[in-house]
């Protein structure tokens, strides 16, 4: 294989059908507006009623940890792009067999994320227009966010760029307003100072672990970005973008964001779980009108992960049956799109709405469970890779390093007794311990189908 380069033609990758639709622009702004999701506008208030201000604390370890793996996915998907990303890598690092087991893995929790943000999202809309049925709502998203990844991929460029400029906006905002109140220099309000901060861990340590547990989660999604890269313009160039400002967009956004919230909130607040920790902190500064225009950016945050999960799916479904590990239909492509894939992530998440409906207390319940840290899976199939292939890669192509690793292999396995710390932490949690367990044996069997898969099937 040619060496990739940063000028001319797009590189050489594993995805020939598809379109390089995705400029710089929409590349840049994926990254950006990827690392702001639904995660941290919502799930980020029962951290906060967990950990009290040490919320911060648990948002920067779990970030440097975050910041760690996508600086091991950046390098590999700089030397190799794929659509397939770090599933097209665990094939290359360990075999058929790795890349089918976290390809599928994440292509469920892609598929169930959908139905989740569109259930969401329709929360939000039918309570602004009371007695419209939530399923309609849903139905109208995925209709849309279908369509939209049906036709070319830059108009999936265009919805991400504009979804993504609006919560970079908002966030900003929010970060400069809560500085002047703390500084005391925002007109009509008085500065807390640091009386909220007093109790820094007000549940000790046990607190602090399910604040981590809540954080690690809501970094899922910062993947997308090199998956979407497959079809820039530049490849090479779009990665290594993307990960060299990964540390402090982590930094500002996610870990700022925390210590600007429990600041200016009293980290008991109810208001902070029940109408989010942003929508509180905008209240508790008696802004009129704030905290409803924080809760048009939640539901654009909803939107915008949607359409990226629908994409994403759509996507690493069809590298994998690229591959030879899937159904055949998926990988038709059609004016650079792989629509059938598009089409059957769309109908899955649908279903995953349907059964939230039917059967929220078993099937529902299950599923969720089931996708509960598969995040981490694809976190430690990315560690073990980058272990491999970069060995590999320094023998048989230098010039491909476009991104390397820092501290090689000290840091990626640093990175992997953090995940394995976060496993032993999630064992002990009766509430992520069901997560574990499920996510485990639904790994398992799909290991063990994609290593019979490789057997009836070997390479040539």
């Amino acid at each position: 294989m040619p060496s990739s380069t940063t000028t001319g033609t797009p590189p050489h990758t594993d995805d020939a059908s598809l379109s390089h639709g995705l400029k710089q622009r929409h590349l840049s702004m994926i990254a950006l507006g990827g690392v702001i999701g639904a995660g941290l506008f919502v799930g980020s208030g029962a951290g906060i009623a967990a950990a009290g201000p040490s919320i911060v604390v648990a948002y920067a370890l779990s970030g440097l940890l975050v910041m760690l793996v996508m600086r091991m996915l950046g390098e590999m998907s700089a030397a190799h792009p794929s659509s397939g990303s770090f599933s097209a890598h665990a094939e290359r690092a360990i075999g058929p067999w790795a890349g089918f087991t976290v390809g599928w893995a994440f292509w469920v929790l892609l598929c169930t994320a959908v139905g989740l943000e569109g259930i969401g999202a329709a929360k939000i809309v039918s309570g602004w227009l009371p007695g419209t049925p939530e399923w309609a709502w849903v139905a109208l998203f995925m209709v849309v966010f279908c369509g939209t990844n049906l036709a070319a991929v830059k108009n999936f460029g265009e919805f991400e760029f504009w979804f993504a400029a609006l919560k970079v906006g908002a966030i900003t905002l929010f970060l400069v307003l809560g500085v002047l109140a703390i500084a005391g220099v925002l007109p009509g309000t008085d500065s807390p100072g640091a009386s909220h901060l007093t109790d820094f861990m007000p549940n000790g340590g046990e607190g602090l672990v399910i604040g981590l547990l809540a954080s690690v989660f809501a970094y899922g999604g910062l993947e997308t970005v090199t998956i979407a890269a497959a079809e820039s313009e530049n490849p090479v160039k779009g990665v290594a973008s993307a990960v060299r400002t990964a540390m402090w967009r982590i930094a500002l956004f996610y870990v700022g964001s925390m210590a600007v919230i429990v600041t200016l909130v009293p980290w008991n607040s109810k208001e902070v779980v029940e109408k989010g920790p942003y929508v509180a902190a905008l209240d508790e500064l008696g802004i009129p009108g704030a905290g409803q225009l924080m809760n048009v950016v939640v539901l654009v945050a909803l939107l915008s992960a949607m359409n990226a999960n629908v994409y994403g799916a759509s996507r690493i479904g069809y590298s994998l049956v690229r591959r030879g590990q899937g159904p055949k239909v998926l990988g038709r492509v059609s004016g650079g799109v792989p629509r059938i894939a598009v089409l059957a992530s769309s109908v899955f998440g649908f279903l995953c709405v349907l059964l939230s409906y039917w059967r929220p207390n078993d099937v529902f319940a299950w599923l969720l469970n089931m996708i509960g840290a598969v995040i981490l899976v694809v976190w430690i199939f990315i560690a073990v890779s980058q272990l491999r292939l970069r060995r590999r890669l320094e023998r048989e192509a230098p010039e491909k390093l476009a991104v390397r690793m820092w501290a090689f292999p000290w840091l990626t396995w640093a990175a992997l007794a953090g995940m394995a710390a976060i496993f032993v932490l999630m064992a002990r949690e009766p509430d992520t311990r069901v997560q574990l367990y499920s996510t485990g044996a639904m790994t398992l069997v799909l290991a063990a189908v994609g290593y019979a898969w490789q057997k009836a099937r070997p390479r040539q």
